[in-house]
């Protein structure tokens, strides 16, 4: 068992990476004497589900599975669920499931009597590697993925890297894209470990599992650390492939790909793009559009069926968070484990390049 502690205001809390019954009894302790609510999806309850509950003594509510879970309706009705079982400010919410299960039990939980405390256990690698660490909560509005959220810190991430072997082989494949991001971002010989140990880590190794998780949250810590609320830029860098990824779902049709997918598509078209402006290696991009090939993931346009929509992935790409005075912000990269944040990108440019991206 690995336990790694995130020091974040106003509080810190732990992640643990092991056994799950080893996190419930830590999430007891955060309980105290209150009845904990858990919130997970049907497949995922339907395994797991049952076993933490009784563990815990705690209250189901279910939402849908995937992106269906995150809109304005789905939060309306797990809101009144939780209203209807009474819980106090001190209740646990616990969120048993994937990205979106996070996402929207976590805003659920930042929302109701102003802030309730949430547990996380995620169940697949794209969550445990990223999504169930530092605070981030959204749903879906508007056309736009993760368009309405706020922050909201755990108080204990459980990921049980055991609870990935029920998994899907896509779902597994989304969530590499993910840890390989890690070492795009700033850990060159994270990336060289991927390249001879991706393998291994998508079969199922539960040590090289366990050690993408524990090297990707370790990297997210580190990251985040000193830019809670992704504001001085420094936080900016994990969106890195995200801005092109997520305007490829939405584009797509939020729930189309999964996540991970467009955010592999979107890490090759960054280092490409990256390369074509004399910024990075061309080399390097080679390498990285190999990597994600070699694990089976999406790297061109045209395997998301978007050839010729370069001017409507721009359009939806230039109303990014990261954007400031109308100017589009990207993060690029100058090579392998060095990405920044480039605030004015020439939306022509960008236009052209993914026009003729293939």
């Amino acid at each position: 068992m690995t336990v790694i502690r995130v020091d974040m205001s106003p509080r810190a809390y732990e992640v643990v990476v092991g056994p799950l019954a080893a996190g419930i009894d830590r999430i007891r302790d955060i309980a105290g004497k209150a009845k904990p609510i858990l919130i997970s999806e049907p497949k995922v309850f339907g395994l797991y589900g049952t076993t933490v509950a009784e563990a815990l003594q705690a209250d189901p509510i279910l939402v849908p599975e995937g992106e269906a879970a995150k809109d304005w309706q789905q939060l309306h009705g797990l809101l009144s669920a939780m209203a209807e079982l009474g819980p106090s400010r001190n209740t646990p919410i616990i969120a048993l499931g994937g990205g979106s299960v996070g996402d929207v039990a976590g805003l659920a939980a930042a929302l109701f009597k102003r802030g309730c405390p949430v547990v996380h256990i995620p169940t697949t690698l794209l969550a445990q590697a990223d999504s169930a660490v530092g605070g981030k909560t959204a749903i879906d509005g508007f056309g736009e993925k993760n368009l309405i959220g706020t922050f909201h810190q755990p108080s204990l991430v459980v990921a049980d890297p055991s609870l990935l072997d029920t998994l899907d082989e896509r779902q597994l494949k989304a969530g590499y894209a993910e840890v390989v991001k890690y070492g795009l971002i700033d850990d060159p010989a994270f990336f060289v470990w991927c390249e001879a140990n991706g393998r291994g880590v998508l079969a199922g190794h539960p040590d090289l599992r366990r050690q993408a998780i524990v090297t990707s949250i370790q990297s997210k810590v580190r990251i985040i650390a000193s830019d809670i609320e992704d504001r001085s830029g420094k936080r900016a860098l994990l969106n890195l492939g995200h801005s092109f990824g997520h305007a490829i779902e939405a584009e797509n049709g939020l729930g189309t790909m999964l996540h991970g997918e467009a955010v592999a598509l979107g890490l090759s078209l960054a280092f490409r793009f990256s390369a074509e402006m004399g910024l990075c290696p061309k080399s390097d991009a080679d390498r990285v559009t190999a990597h994600l090939a070699a694990a089976g993931l999406p790297i061109q346009m045209a395997e998301a069926g978007l050839t010729g929509s370069a001017g409507k992935l721009v359009k939806r790409m230039a109303g990014d968070k990261k954007n400031l005075a109308g100017r589009l912000a990207l993060i690029l990269s100058r090579g392998i484990g060095k990405a920044y944040l480039e605030p004015d990108v020439d939306p022509r440019r960008l236009a052209d390049f993914l026009d003729r991206a293939g």
